[in-house]
């Protein structure tokens, strides 16, 4: 005798297409949710980014009339120097005065000179930090949200 086992004994799982299709709405949601949460912070990120690129920009902007000034203010004193140098020169009434002017002249320019030097040194130091100053806190608030998520 054998034994022959017919369908009727298999069970087949039921499917329920509507909770498949709440399963996919679901799903779905989700992933828009999300996409317009990562828009939201990249959007948010970029307009951090030009406003920080802005500052940035106005403040080198600045920096550069700042330094220009200095430049055309150095300038001007070196002119009015050498200007006021060749008139005792002209006035001098021996040798050794010649000498004794020049000597005082090119003592007095070497120290203007270091004096000028310190002084592009600090707008130069303080403009490099306040030109990078709006770059850096954006990033670092970036860093900050990233280790954050």
């Amino acid at each position: 005798m054998s034994r022959t086992k017919t369908a009727e004994n298999v069970e087949f799982p039921s499917f329920d297409a509507s909770k498949a299709t709440d399963q996919i709405r679901a799903f779905a949601e989700k992933g828009v949710e999300q996409s317009k949460e990562a828009y939201a912070k990249l959007k948010t990120g970029a307009e951090e980014t030009q406003k920080a690129l802005e500052s940035t920009f106005e403040t080198a902007k600045t920096v550069s009339n700042d330094l220009s000034l200095k430049t055309i203010a150095a300038l001007r004193a070196n002119t009015e120097a050498g200007f006021s140098h060749f008139e005792a020169l002209i006035g001098a009434k021996s040798l050794s005065e010649v000498v004794e002017l020049q000597t005082a002249f090119l003592r007095q320019r070497v120290e203007m000179t270091v004096e000028h030097a310190k002084d592009f040194q600090a707008v130069a130091s303080k403009a490099a930090e306040d030109v990078s100053k709006p770059i850096k806190s954006a990033f670092e608030k970036a860093m900050s949200e990233i280790k954050a998520a």
